[in-house]
């Protein structure tokens, strides 16, 4: 950071902490992003706020944008990768300090932006609410499943959210979504990643179910992942979008990539779509694998692969 930036972003910090004062035990300075990423790699961000709640998140971009600070909004981290250099600027993330979960009438289910999927279908579940097994173990907040349409194992987002609150960062205005078809909902995508907008909180309709049955389809999701997908290393999961008529691992596997490797960065040998870091992997070298594994599968089958992880960060 220059003297300026870093003047910058202490006024930010002198202004914000004024509106907020319990915020000053969140703010973060030179903050490793390998902890906030299931990659586990990446640089410093300049200045790191978990912001607390959507009237936290409004003066925050506020403010910055008013400093010419560049901001940055993040999740759990699992669908990110941070440059080696780091992230300029503020990182705002809605994560443990925005998490709330509670059960109201009719069977709808109530969570803020920050909460974690896995920890959301468990609290489900001791409701014997059916139809959020699918997320159990996927590792993104429900903020963050929203914005992408995220699923797995047939189901996904679509099929249980009915709204949702959110910011709009350009007007810094609290809008809602009553109903399922506003998000407009479409593969790995959604109203919210069309918009410079962020989800605050959301609402799902689920079932009442059979407990038993409840947890007999947990454990058999849990067990296909484990058997099937490498959780033992950091990754950010499906590394590609699914192309259409194809399946990315396969095309991968099928080109000869399945093991292959760059520095610390690997394709699994348990599952092709998996980059994972494997030993001591750099940034660099995982980004360096992504564009690898797309020239060689558009050169061997004329499919390009898009990727699913957000490439964040000074390259």
């Amino acid at each position: 950071m220059s003297v300026m930036q870093a003047k910058q972003m202490s006024d930010f910090c002198t202004d914000f902490c004024r509106i907020f004062p319990d915020a000053k035990a969140r703010i973060r300075i030179d903050e490793p992003m390998s902890g906030h990423s299931t990659f586990k790699v990446g640089g410093k961000a300049d200045y790191l706020l978990s912001v607390a709640s959507g009237e936290e998140l409004a003066a925050a971009i506020k403010i910055a944008s008013e400093a010419g600070i560049p901001i940055t909004v993040l999740g759990n981290g699992s669908n990110i990768l941070v440059s080696d250099k780091g992230i300029r600027g503020l990182v705002l993330v809605i994560g443990k300090d925005m998490a709330s979960v509670s059960v109201e009438g009719d069977n709808i289910l109530k969570a803020e932006a920050g909460a974690l999927l896995s920890v959301v279908s468990k609290y489900a579940a001791s409701y014997d609410l059916a139809g959020m097994e699918f997320a159990s173990g996927i590792p993104g907040t429900v903020g963050g499943a929203v914005y992408m349409n995220a699923g797995a194992y047939g189901g996904c987002m679509e099929d249980i959210v009915i709204g949702s609150v959110g910011l709009d960062a350009d007007k810094l205005e609290v809008f809602e979504l009553k109903d399922t078809g506003s998000h407009k909902f479409g593969y790995r995508k959604s109203f919210f990643a069309g918009e410079n907008a962020f989800v605050l909180s959301v609402k799902m309709r689920l079932e009442i179910g059979d407990p038993d049955e409840i947890k007999a389809k947990m454990d058999e999701f849990t067990a296909r992942r484990r058997s099937s997908q490498p959780l033992e290393l950091p990754s950010a999961g499906s590394t590609f979008k699914r192309p259409e008529g194809f399946y990315a691992g396969r095309l991968i596997e099928d080109s000869g990539l399945k093991g292959y490797r760059v520095g610390g960065a690997c394709v699994s040998q348990k599952h092709a779509g998996f980059i994972v870091n494997d030993k001591g992997a750099t940034a660099t070298d995982i980004l360096a694998l992504i564009d690898h594994v797309k020239d060689t599968v558009y050169g061997r089958t004329g499919v390009m692969l898009e990727p699913e992880v957000r490439i964040l960060g000074e390259w």
